[in-house]
C-alpha cells in the first residue's frame, strides 16, 4: 500500500512535467507524454532542490539519489515505465524495396558506364580540370562533414506497451506522465476568457460612456479591416492594368507583401516593387555574362604580357652589363659620335624614337662630319705656324 504523496513531492514531479523534455506519441489507443530517464536526472541535478538552504542539506547529491527518489515517485504513480516495440513492415514493402534497390543499382551501374566511355573520348585537360574540381569538392565534403559520410537518416516507427518491471532506471528507459497538471499560463488565460465573456453579456449594463466608445472602436477596426481588404483587391487590379497594357513585360506590385506570411509593419514594407521581364532583360543579362567572360580573358592575357615583358627586361639587363664590361672600347670621343648622341636624345624627347632614313641622308651626314672634322685639323695647324 503506497500513501498519498507529500507536498514536496507533487513539487518536484511538478518541476519534472514542465522543465524536463518530453515527446507525445500513441499507447493502448490514447495520446501519453513520455520522457527518458536519464534527462529527468539531469534535469533534477540541476534543480534548486540540487543546492544546500542554511541549515538543511540537498535533497539531490549525485545521480543515485535522485533514481532513488524518482522510484518514489512512480510508486505513488506519478508516472510509469513503458516498453518501446518497433513496428515491423509487411513482407509486401520489403519485396517492393528491394525491387526498388535492384532497379537503383542497375541504373547507377549504366551511368558510370556511360561516364567511363564519355571520359575516354575527353582529352587530357579537360580531364584535369575535373580531378581539380572533384578534388575541391571532396574538400568541401570534408569540411562539412568529418568522418565517414552520413546516410540518409530513416526514423523508424515504434509503439509503447507497459512493462512488466515498474522500477526507475538510469538510462534510455522511457517512462510515461500520468500526472498532469494544469500549468499557471492555462490557469489564467481560462479566467481572462471567462471574465470577458461575462463582461460582454453584461454589456447593456455598461456606463454610457463605455458602450459609446466601444462601439466608435468596433467601427474604427470594422473599417480597418475593409480598407486592407480593398487595398488587397486593387493591387491585383492595378497589377492586372499594367501586365495587359505592357504585354507582359512590367510587372509593378503595390504593397507586394500585403498578403505575405510577415509582421504587421513587414506587410507594410517596401511600398512597391517592379521588375521588366523583356527582350532587353534577356539582353542585359547576355551581355553581363559576355562581359565576364572578357574580363577574365583579359586578365589571363595581360598575365601572360606581364611575364614576357619581365623576362625581356632580365635580357636587356644581362646585355647592359656585359656592354658596361667592355669599357671604353665601345665608347667613342669624337664630336661625330656626341652629335649623333644629342640627336638621338632630341628624337626621344619630341616622341620620334624611331625614324627611317634613306641612303642619301646618310651619305650627306658623312659627308658634313669628313668637312667639319678637316676644318678643326686646320685650326689646329694654324697658330703653330704663326708661332714659328
Amino acid at each position: 500500500e503506497v500513501g498519498e504523496p507529500f507536498k514536496e513531492e507533487k513539487a518536484v514531479a511538478k518541476y519534472l512535467r514542465f522543465n524536463c523534455p518530453t515527446k507525445s506519441t500513441n499507447m493502448m489507443g490514447h495520446r501519453v507524454d513520455y520522457f527518458i530517464a536519464s534527462k529527468a536526472v539531469d534535469c533534477l541535478l540541476d534543480s534548486k532542490w540540487a543546492k544546500a538552504k542554511k541549515g538543511e542539506e540537498a535533497l539531490f547529491t549525485t545521480r543515485e539519489s535522485v533514481v532513488d527518489y524518482c522510484n518514489r515517485l512512480l510508486k505513488k504513480q506519478f508516472f510509469h515505465r513503458a516498453l518501446k516495440v518497433m513496428k515491423m513492415k509487411p513482407d509486401k514493402d520489403t519485396k517492393k524495396e528491394k525491387e526498388k534497390g535492384k532497379a537503383e543499382s542497375g541504373k547507377e551501374e549504366e551511368k558510370k558506364s556511360k561516364k567511363e566511355s564519355g571520359k575516354d573520348e575527353k582529352t587530357k585537360k579537360e580531364k584535369e580540370k575535373e580531378k581539380k574540381k572533384d578534388g575541391e569538392k571532396e574538400e568541401c565534403k570534408k569540411d562539412e562533414t568529418p568522418g565517414t559520410p552520413k546516410k540518409k537518416e530513416t526514423k523508424r516507427k515504434f509503439k509503447l506497451e507497459p512493462h512488466e518491471d515498474q522500477v526507475f532506471l538510469d538510462g534510455n528507459e522511457v517512462y510515461v506522465w500520468i500526472y498532469d497538471p494544469v500549468h499557471f499560463k492555462t490557469f489564467a488565460m481560462g479566467l481572462v476568457l471567462v471574465i470577458a465573456v461575462i463582461a460582454a453579456t453584461l454589456f447593456p449594463l455598461w456606463p454610457a460612456e463605455m458602450r459609446v466608445g466601444v462601439y466608435y472602436l468596433s467601427v474604427g477596426a470594422g473599417c480597418f479591416v475593409a480598407s486592407i481588404l480593398l487595398l488587397a483587391v486593387a493591387r491585383c487590379i492595378l497589377f492586372l492594368i499594367i501586365w495587359l497594357i505592357t504585354g507582359g513585360r512590367h510587372h509593378f506590385w503595390f504593397l507586394p507583401n500585403l498578403t505575405a506570411d510577415v509582421g504587421f509593419i513587414d506587410s507594410f514594407r517596401p511600398l512597391y516593387t517592379h521588375e521588366y521581364k523583356g527582350p532587353k532583360a534577356d539582353l542585359k543579362k547576355e551581355e553581363k555574362s559576355e562581359s565576364k567572360k572578357q574580363q577574365k580573358y583579359d586578365s589571363e592575357e595581360k598575365s601572360d604580357s606581364e611575364k614576357k615583358e619581365e623576362d625581356d627586361g632580365k635580357t636587356e639587363a644581362t646585355r647592359n652589363s656585359g656592354t658596361d664590361g667592355s669599357g671604353g672600347e665601345r665608347h667613342s670621343d669624337t664630336d661625330s659620335d656626341r652629335r649623333e648622341d644629342d640627336r638621338s636624345q632630341h628624337s626621344s624627347g619630341n616622341g620620334n624614337d624611331f625614324e627611317m632614313i634613306t641612303k642619301e641622308e646618310l651619305e650627306q651626314q658623312t659627308d658634313e662630319e669628313d668637312c667639319e672634322e678637316e676644318e678643326e685639323e686646320d685650326t689646329e695647324s694654324r697658330p703653330s705656324h704663326e708661332k714659328s
